[in-house]
This record gives C-alpha cells, sequence and structure tokens, in this order.
C-alpha cells in the first residue's frame, strides 16, 4: 500500500539513500533529486505529497526553491520540510519565512523524520477532509477546498498559514498560546521557538491585510481571533 509520494533533494547521495530505503520500507514512494532545478521541474510536472528539502543546494539553494514553490498556486499547498545541518534560530526562521512548514536538522533519525511527515501529511488530509466553511466577517475558510477568501478574493497561504489561521478561527475570541498553536497543527512533541510561531503569524497578517488586525497578540500569553 502506497502511503503518499515524497520527493527528496540534496545534494548528497548517502542522505538520499537514508530517506529511499527508510521511507520505501514504510509504504512511500520516494523521487530524488540533487539540484534545485531539478527538484523545481519534478515537483511542477509530479506534485508528491510531501518535499523533504535540503537548506544548503548548488545553484538554486532550498530557501529559493521553497519560495518558488510556495509562490505558485500549482505547488504551493505541498508541504515542505526543510533539512539543514544549522540549527541556528536564525537559520530556521529563514525557513519559515519563505514558506516551509517544519525542518529538522541534520543528522536526523529517519524514525523521527517519517513521523514528521507521517503528521504534516496526516494534518493537510485531515484540513482537506473538514466539510464545513469557517465564516467571520468578511472572510470565509472552507477546510474542504483548501482555500481562504477575504471579500471573496482568494488568499493564498501555505499550509502552516492556513493551518494556524483555522485554528484560531475555530475558536474565536479564545486566547492559545505558541504551544497550543503549534500542538494543534503537528501534535505533541514538535521543538519550535516562539520566533517561528511569530514569523508565521506576522507573514499570515501580511497576506490577510487589513483583516490581519482580527488575529490579536496576547502580550506574554499567545494569540486570539477576535470575533
Amino acid at each position: 500500500m502506497v502511503r503518499g509520494s515524497i520527493l527528496a533533494v540534496d545534494d548528497e547521495e548517502d542522505v538520499l539513500e537514508l530517506v529511499r530505503y527508510n521511507f520505501n520500507k514504510e509504504g512511500f514512494k520516494v523521487e530524488t533529486a540533487i539540484t534545485g532545478e531539478e527538484a523545481l521541474k519534478k515537483a511542477k510536472a509530479n506534485p508528491p505529497s510531501a518535499i523533504l528539502l535540503d537548506r544548503m543546494l548548488p545553484g538554486i539553494d532550498g530557501i529559493e526553491v521553497c519560495r518558488q514553490l510556495k509562490a505558485d498556486s500549482k505547488t504551493s499547498s505541498i508541504p515542505i520540510i526543510m533539512l539543514t545541518a544549522k540549527g541556528e534560530e536564525s537559520d530556521v526562521v529563514s525557513g519559515l519565512e519563505v514558506g516551509a512548514d517544519d525542518y529538522v536538522t541534520k543528522p536526523f533519525s529517519p524514525k523521527v523524520l517519517i513521523a514528521r511527515v507521517r503528521r504534516i501529511l496526516y494534518r493537510a488530509t485531515a484540513a482537506k477532509q473538514e466539510n464545513t466553511p469557517v465564516k467571520i466577517h468578511d472572510l470565509t475558510i472552507d477546510p474542504a477546498r483548501y482555500e481562504v477568501k477575504l471579500k471573496n478574493k482568494l488568499v493564498e497561504l501555505t499550509f502552516t498559514e492556513f493551518m494556524i489561521l483555522y485554528t484560531l478561527a475555530r475558536k474565536p475570541g479564545l486566547v492559545l498560546s505558541r504551544y497550543n498553536i503549534v500542538d494543534a497543527i503537528r501534535g505533541n512533541n514538535y521543538v519550535v521557538t516562539d520566533r517561528a510561531v511569530d514569523v508565521q503569524i506576522v507573514s499570515l497578517r501580511r497576506k490577510l491585510g487589513q483583516f490581519g488586525k482580527y488575529i490579536e497578540t496576547v502580550r506574554g500569553v499567545g494569540y486570539r481571533f477576535k470575533d
């Protein structure tokens, strides 16, 4: 039984072989690419269920690949997990700022990586299967179509931005901490900094324009959606 398709992008063959072997064993179909250009071509020709993307690539690097995929309506909803040897907060934030949905630092545990992919695919599927749209003011969030419309105009969001907005909008007036938000999107035990969540909120507010004011910051606690 095929559980989904993975596009693994890395210029190190041993990393690709590690991913290929372990994900194949778990029932995933794995495609690989060793350059950013090849990754973009394969992702657009045959969109995978998820992408494992190395940050450091020859030519077009992982950050730019992520930026281009998230800017394309055909590939913007594909969850992207950044693989990076750099674990500094600034490197993590730079990936999240261009739309990456998760990150894993090298060297990584194959079991942990598989668990991350399963969780993100589960959440993506759950969002798509939810049939009841959320409507607040001029905003409509339709999980079944994976769409957000503001005054009947489509708003392009990444998977993580969509899930943050949906999580907050489903509980208007309720204050959620950053870790409440992360747990609701990806489950427990996901290591993330306060800054990483804040970056997603800033991007979400920017894309919502004036409507972004309805996502309120509760200092020292987290965020809430103003009802």
